[in-house]
């Protein structure tokens, strides 16, 4: 099962090493980690996708409040959270291509049912610019190579998420969030800088690789 966590964490050298040795310390594997500036100074936000059993959530949430360098962590699920990805494709598209002097007006027609950009075209490729969920950057990756294109290259984030604001229960029972349940968690930016607390747990310290 995949799980997705949200994580603020001190803008330090290293974070992201201790965040990865910690995944290999429990034999968790990350699917997808993406890092950046929060609205926060001097915090880092991370968007962390695992694989993991669906009863391995909050031992992963805790060990993540071990780390001192930990503000604050959050398990988002899919009907509660808005989560995109972006990814770029390079496609080859020229005289030389499969499909010839036809595949630019090709990919243009797939381009427009995807709600995929165009943001680069040359001699040799075209390359497609596309945000949305995992699901559908898939479907248009299928429709290419079945369509017999050539793909050269893909460039995905991976996942990034964000709770959703403070729903109406109908809006959230209409997105699927369990019984309609208006409190869908933390909300990062909604919180003083007193409240985020550094460690949630007492006298919990990193472990210590050998």
């Amino acid at each position: 099962m995949l799980h997705t966590f949200v994580a603020l964490v001190q803008d330090k050298p290293g974070v992201l090493t201790r965040v990865a040795s910690l995944f290999r310390r429990l034999n968790i594997n990350i699917v997808s980690l993406t890092v950046g500036e929060s609205e926060r100074a001097d915090t880092s936000r991370m968007t962390i996708v695992c694989e993991a059993p669906d009863n391995a959530a909050h031992r992963i949430k805790a060990s993540l409040y071990k780390l001192e360098i930990t503000v604050d962590v959050d398990e988002v699920g899919r009907s509660e959270a808005v989560i995109r990805e972006l990814c770029l494709i390079k496609v080859a598209a020229g005289p030389n291509s499969p499909h010839g002097q036809h595949s630019r007006s090709q990919i243009f027609e797939l381009a427009n049912v995807f709600r995929a950009r165009v943001v680069d075209l040359a001699p040799e490729s075209i390359m497609l610019e596309m945000t949305g969920a995992a699901s559908k950057i898939e479907g248009l990756i299928q429709v290419l190579r079945e369509s017999n294109f050539e793909i050269l290259e893909v460039s995905r984030t991976g996942r990034m998420a964000m709770r959703r604001g403070h729903h109406t229960s109908r809006v959230l029972k209409a997105l699927g969030t369990p019984n309609g349940d208006a409190s869908t968690g933390p909300d990062f930016a909604a919180k003083p800088a007193s409240d985020l607390i550094p460690n949630q747990f007492e006298d919990v310290h990193e472990e210590e690789e050998n």
